[in-house]
């Protein structure tokens, strides 16, 4: 009887994908509801058989697919320099009073300028090519992560760092054993913000003057090509590769912080 019942709960619930998929349908309906309600012409909101059928025709053609390449090459490139920077300064704010008196002003200052405003700047100095997204790319996930570091590193239990000291642990093997793992959760948490941070810092980049990428082609969709149906479905592309991102991200947490 006691299994019976523990089991009842997970039996009565939806499964988490069955409970996404519902939302879905639901968003779906409401979507094609409302252009049928309000008689939106296609151009200003076409219906959702519209955009999937542009959506597969652009993957299936060619249109999207290199678009979508480029802008993943910059924000893995952005995302993984950004945040091999972001590590250790997170962990010099956390451990160095002077580290925190030098950088905090200018982190919180470069954080508080717009993307957009220094977008264009970084476009015009760096070209269209792919360096200029990298480098905004990396510097907006660069304060998340680094914050997130700082926050985890700090929250170590002091007396277990006592214990490692009382039994002479070198500087290394207290960050390696027992820092790091500590603060692994707080880092995780800036690694997702990071990554779909890093999503739009491409599709900013990319606005402000690239020669591909996603970003390109919204512009290309909603000027040149006067094309709605690609425009819904080149920002369902961006979306899905956030996702996309962002579960990857979930998956390594998962792997390599151990469940409390």
């Amino acid at each position: 009887m006691t299994s019976v019942a523990a089991r009842a709960p997970s039996r009565a619930g939806l499964p988490r994908w069955a409970a996404s998929g519902i939302a879905f349908v639901a968003v779906v309906l409401a979507w094609k509801l409302l252009v049928v309600l309000a008689g939106y012409p296609v151009f200003i909101l076409p219906p959702p058989e519209a955009v999937a059928a542009s959506f597969v025709s652009g993957w299936a053609d060619g249109t999207i697919g290199p678009h979508a390449a480029r802008t993943l090459l910059e924000i893995a490139l952005g995302f993984a320099i950004g945040a091999g920077l972001a590590l250790p300064t997170g962990y010099a704010l956390a451990r160095s009073p002077l580290a925190e008196r030098v950088l905090s002003p200018y982190l919180v200052a470069a954080q508080a300028v717009p993307i957009l405003a220094i977008a264009p700047l970084l476009a015009l100095w760096f070209g269209p090519g792919i360096l200029a997204k990298v480098v905004i790319c990396a510097v907006i996930v660069f304060f998340p992560i680094a914050i997130a570091t700082m926050v985890g590193v700090r929250a170590v239990d002091a007396s277990l760092l006592e214990l490692a000291r009382s039994f002479r642990a070198t500087r290394w093997q207290v960050v390696r054993t027992l820092e790091v793992p500590a603060a692994l959760p707080a880092i995780f948490g800036g690694l997702r913000v990071g990554v779909t941070l890093a999503v739009v810092g491409a599709i900013v980049g990319e606005w402000a003057g690239a020669d591909r990428g996603l970003g390109l082609l919204v512009n290309l969709a909603k000027g040149s090509l006067f094309d709605t149906p690609l425009l819904f479905a080149t920002l369902l592309t961006i979306a899905l590769l956030g996702v996309a991102l962002y579960s990857l991200v979930v998956l390594a947490e998962r792997t390599f912080v151990r469940p409390r």
